[in-house]
Order: structure tokens, then sequence, then C-alpha cells
């Protein structure tokens, strides 16, 4: 009798590409290679999608159409990638010894062709510490992947090799990692219990804007779902429109290497992040978005921050339940967050558990304010060890302006035994 062949899955994309790319790595620190790599993969993406486009206009000559006009790539919303920043071009010297000057020269040229992107793309492929070598092997296999046509696109190619990328170098940066990256399935969580199917939806902490991207991907989710299940031709034609048409994003980040990351996160998913903005002095002393009452508000703000310059804001406006003390943010988020919520909006957000019980400072009084004014939706106990970048347990906490449902109650989860140990160093949680 044959032997049955065994079927030995073909591994993901993302997963053979981190494997090639860490392995170039050499001893370069995972925090500056993120950029390195990131970058490049940006960076084949706009090219491809510029490619392909090109040869279309190419093919359209004799019609009028000029594949070098900027404005018949703006109408398709597709990046202008000039002669020296081409993936083509750049290929082709990746074995000479500049290849570091031509890359940063090239994302350098998109930038200035390409407002959206100013000052967003990294210029660090030149620096002596970089292995030109390994940089040009780095080309090389970038080369590999169809990442920004149209094909492509629709399989979200680009979405999963960024987002796997992420994680990884954030496993690999440990617990600074954790400062620019929220674990998968507590940002899904979140986003999954407020729902935000349309409206203004705010991150002041936004790290590399992970909560922005699974927020499209929910309405992109339920958007098929009540397609297929709906009788309504009037709500199958809305919920047929781009996410764009849904939500409108506005974020904070004070780190600027970190606000990039999240910049080029959403120009690969096309989501305008024209109101995501950097200052170093972050949310409390330089508000962004000082007028903004946004729909949902979703989070993952530092734990227990001492050093966020309470000592200055003594009597800032945001403290309506009482003042946060100086030593802990954490209540000085909260109130930040619902400061920001419409009248009818809802703010999701993690925090250290210790939260929920601390009566340090005027804490203890200003969850009993919030109580008072029936503005606690819901508290979801986490398992451990989620958080890369501290083993402090955390929960999460739902705030709603206009419970209603369960007014004057508030729902308990607790989900502390429904995690579960994907790999030796990463926890999720079950769905």
């Amino acid at each position: 009798m044959a032997k049955e062949k065994k079927i030995v899955a073909e591994e993901p994309l993302e997963k053979k590409l981190w494997k090639a790319a860490d392995k170039l790595r050499k001893n370069m620190d995972a925090a500056e290679y993120k950029h390195v790599v990131l970058g490049l993969i940006f960076l084949k993406y706009i090219s491809d999608a510029f490619e392909e486009l090109f040869q279309q206009l190419t093919a359209q000559k004799k019609d009028g159409a000029d594949p070098e006009d900027k404005n018949e790539y703006l109408a398709d919303k597709v990046f202008y990638v000039p002669p020296s920043a081409r993936w083509t071009w750049l290929q082709g010297r990746a074995k000479l010894p500049t290849i570091g000057k031509d890359i940063d020269d090239a994302m350098d040229a998109i930038e200035k062709d390409n407002p959206s992107l100013k000052g967003v793309l990294p210029k660090v492929y030149a620096q002596e510490k970089l292995d030109k070598a390994s940089l040009g092997g780095l080309v090389d296999l970038v080369s590999t992947a169809t990442l920004g046509t149209k094909e492509a696109q629709s399989k979200d190619l680009l979405g999963r090799v960024f987002e796997y990328f992420l994680g990884e170098f954030a496993l690999a940066e440990g617990k600074k990692g954790g400062q620019f990256y929220t674990p998968a399935s507590v940002v899904k969580l979140l986003v999954e219990m407020l729902e935000p199917y349309e409206g203004r939806v705010f991150d002041p902490c936004c790290g590399s804007g992970g909560m922005f991207v699974q927020s499209e991907k929910f309405i992109k989710h339920h958007q098929d779902h009540y397609k297929k299940n709906t009788s309504t031709n009037s709500v199958r034609q809305k919920l047929s429109l781009n996410p764009a048409d849904h939500i409108s994003i506005y974020g904070q980040e004070s780190n600027q290497t970190t606000w990039r990351l999240a910049k080029m996160n959403l120009a690969i998913r096309g989501i305008d992040s024209s109101n995501v903005k950097w200052n170093n002095e972050g949310s409390f002393l330089n508000d962004a978005h000082k007028d903004l009452k946004a729909d949902y508000i979703i989070a993952n703000p530092p734990f227990n921050d001492s050093d966020w310059s309470g000592e200055l804001l003594q009597k800032d406006a945001r403290w309506v339940y009482g003042l946060p003390p100086a030593g802990n943010a954490n209540y000085a988020w909260i109130q930040h967050f619902l400061y920001h919520t419409a009248a009818n909006g809802q703010a999701g957000f993690v925090l250290a558990k210790g939260s929920l019980t601390t009566k340090a400072g005027n804490e203890g009084e200003i969850r009993k304010a919030m109580v008072e004014n029936d503005l606690i939706d819901c508290i979801v106990n986490l398992p451990a060890k989620l958080f890369l970048n501290t083993q402090i347990p955390a929960c999460l906490w739902f705030l709603r302006r206009n419970k209603e449902k369960r007014k004057r109650e508030i729902l308990f989860i607790d989900a502390r035994n429904l995690g579960f140990l994907k790999s030796r160093k990463k926890f999720g949680i079950y769905r």
C-alpha cells in the first residue's frame, strides 16, 4: 500500500522574511535595525505600487497619459517615486559600497515629492556601523517579495509583514520594545469591545499606530459580515464604503522614531494620518488636539509613569474629578481621556491593575467621583505576562459618557485565566 505523502504547510511570507532579515542583523541592536528593515519594506511597497501604475500609464501614452506626471499618481492615491528612488535602480546598486547613501538619498527624494511623508522616512542607511554587504543582502531579500501591487494589497501582504515585524522587533527589544507596541490580542479585544463603526477615533499615546490599524480591520470585517447578512440596500451600500469614510483618526506620540513607525504603518494601509502628531513634550504638556471631542478613545498609556510633569499642571482644566498625584500619571491619563470624550463617546484603555484599588494621593477620591458620576462601564482583569515591557498585572478600563444600558452598574469581567502561552516569551488572550 502506497504511503500517503505528508503535506507540509508552506511557511507564511512574513515568517520567511523575518528569519532571513534577522540573520543579516548580525551584531546590530534590534532597536536600530528595526528602522533599517521597516524602512526598506515600506520603500519596496511604494515602489511596487508606483511601478504597476507607471506601466499602465506608459501603455496609455498615445491617449495622453504621462507616466512621469505626479498628479497621475495622486489621483490614484499612489506615492510618486522619482527615478533615483525606484526599487529596480536601488537593487542594481545593492552590491556597491555606496548603497547606504543611495538609499538615504532615495528616502529624501521621496519625501520631497510626497509632502505627507515629510520627516517620516528613515535615513539611517549610510551610517558606518551598518555593514554594507548585509544591507545589500537585505535589499536582495526584500526584492523577493511583491508587496505593493493591487493583487498584493488585496491580500494585505504588506500589512501582515509590517505587523509581524513590529511584533518580532518588540520581542527582540524586550522591555523597550513594549513602548511602541501593544500585543495584538489586547488591541483586538479593546477594539472589538468598543466597536468603532464610525466617528472620531483618538489615541493620545499612539505608539506605532496599532489601535488605528485594528479599528480599520474591525470595519472591514464587519462590512463583509453585514453585506452577507442584510437585505437592506441602503445599509449594504453604506457598509461597502471605504473605512476612511467611516472613521477619522487623531493621535499623538512623544517619541519621534515611534511616530515615524506609526506614519508608515498607516500609510501602507491608505489611512489618513495627517492628524497623527508628534511633539517631544507629550500629551500632558502639549496637547496636540486641545479641542477634540472623540467618539472613541483607544489607548495603552505608560504604566505608573512618575515622570509626567504633574507638578507643572496643578491647575489644569482636565482634572475635573480631582488632582492626580505628581508621582503617578494613571489618573491623569484617565481624566485626559475623559476630557477628550464626546457627549456620547466611549474610551477603552489599558492600565496597571493597581489603578483599580489605589488610594495614593487623590486617586481613591477621583475613582469614587467617576463611579458617582456613572462614567465607568466595564473593567476587564487581564491574564498575566501579556506585555513585553512590564510584569505589572494589567486591566482594561471602559468609560462611557452616556450609559444607555447598565445605568448605575459596572460590568466586571475576570479574564485572568483566559490567557495562553503562544511561545516561550509571548502570551495571548483566548477569543
